[in-house]
């Protein structure tokens, strides 16, 4: 199936006489006619439902289409994006253990990353990701367990050398964890371009409506966990009576560890509504993309004549200093998420953003309706100005998520938003 027919057939085929529609399936619990039975699916010798918080048919259904569209071997939903990404570390680094990170990345994984997880005896190195390979080996130790990024950094909107990052992962026998929220899987799949584990903050561009928050861990199957670097899953746990991830379950051996013993044991897991919800948002998802880009490009080009705006970021733009990237990993089309820098600064920018009538101050992006954000005052408030600056995150700068509605009809609030400072 071709990607558009995916996002609608995809993980979940109707018998005769079901329902057409994905089902809720409303419960927390499964009932089997025997004991044995039971048993055989605590010990993971085969496959089914016995409790929500491990697997539900509904949220099943909507990971084997997410891992379709991704092109991964499996998925686990999560209830946040942030609960994906910490998933997603946690499954292969523990105390001790050291990983790279880029520095353009979402104001909440890299607080993750610089505090919890240090105080979790995680250490990570930021990294300025436009460094040559060269540079970017010298951010290796010997406790180095992975690398990771986004593919378009959230506000920063700088384009990831994906193949580059890949190369740096290889060097290093340790995989390559991507978080591919902004440019969605319509737009790009990191797994081409060698990435080893996808990350996605579902309550974004794949919901696209508001309505739910989620994340989600996708599995390449590609990496090889035998090297010798990751125990947790070439070595018996013995909470499964001596089993071997990579003996059991081959090249789905990572997403399978983290749903049987993260989820077991920390239980970040979405509801079957949120589920449900979310398998809505992903059936549109082609269609709303394009939109998204349509109209973010329009914009972006009414900003760059505006004179009380500094700079403007965004990838489809020729001018853009990362439009050749984009015209690599992302030919297609981008999100739809404009980063611009007003000149006079932060209180200028806040009375533009006050002055704002049909688009909404929103702690929130990628959604269907228009709205924007002042990160160094909301969603990256807890960085300091070292952090602010490593980030790309100036005090004028404005977040605009582009939605779907008429374009005309979002540059002219901006217009008026521009002709407020102006009285």
């Amino acid at each position: 199936m071709e990607f558009e027919t995916k996002c609608l057939h995809a993980g979940y085929t109707p018998g005769n006489g079901e329902p057409r529609v994905l089902p809720i399936t409303q419960s927390t619990t499964y009932t089997y006619d025997s004991t044995e039975e039971i048993g055989k699916l605590f010990d993971l010798e085969k496959s089914g439902y016995f409790y929500t918080r491990l697997a539900n048919p509904t949220t099943g259904a909507v990971e084997e289409k997410l891992a379709a569209l991704e092109k991964g071997v499996g998925a686990l939903c999560t209830a946040s994006g942030q609960a994906a990404t910490f998933y997603a570390i946690l499954n292969i680094l523990e105390s001790g253990d050291h990983f790279i990170s880029s520095s353009y990345i979402y104001g909440g994984t890299f607080n993750l990353f610089a505090h919890t997880l240090r105080k979790m005896g995680i250490e990570v190195t930021f990294v300025d990701q436009n460094a040559s390979l060269e540079e970017l080996k010298k951010a290796a130790k010997p406790n180095t367990k992975a690398i990771f990024a986004e593919t378009i950094a959230n506000p920063a909107l700088h384009v990831l050398d994906i193949e580059k990052f890949a190369q740096l992962a290889k060097a290093l026998d340790v995989p390559f964890l991507i978080d591919n929220t902004f440019a969605t899987p319509y737009y790009c799949n990191p797994v081409d371009f060698g990435a080893d584990i996808v990350i996605h903050s579902t309550t974004k561009y794949l919901d696209g409506h508001a309505v739910q928050t989620g994340g989600v861990i996708i599995d390449g199957g590609k990496f090889n966990w035998n090297n010798g670097k990751f125990p947790q899953l070439s070595e018996p746990d013995e909470t499964y009576h001596g089993l071997v991830y990579t003996e059991a379950f081959g090249a789905a051996a990572y997403i399978t560890k983290a749903r049987v013993q993260l989820m077991r044991d920390l239980g970040a897991t979405p509801s079957p509504q949120n589920s449900f919800l979310l398998n809505l948002g992903i059936e549109t998802l082609a269609v709303r993309m394009e939109r998204h880009f349509q109209n973010a490009l329009a914009v972006a080009e009414f900003l760059t004549e505006q004179a009380a705006v500094k700079k403007v970021t965004y990838p489809g733009l020729k001018q853009d200093k990362n439009y050749e990237m984009a015209q690599k990993y992302v030919p297609n089309g981008l999100c739809g998420v404009i980063s611009f820098e007003i000149a006079a600064g932060k209180e200028v920018a806040a009375k533009w953003l006050d002055s704002l009538q049909m688009v909404s101050l929103e702690v929130h992006v990628a959604d269907i309706r228009t709205c924007a954000l002042h990160p160094a005052s909301s969603t990256h408030r807890q960085l300091n100005d070292e952090e602010l600056a490593q980030a790309g995150i100036s005090p004028g700068l404005v977040r605009l998520s582009c939605g779907i509605e008429n374009v005309n009809d979002i540059i002219a609030d901006l217009k008026q938003a521009f002709e407020q400072l102006e009285g």
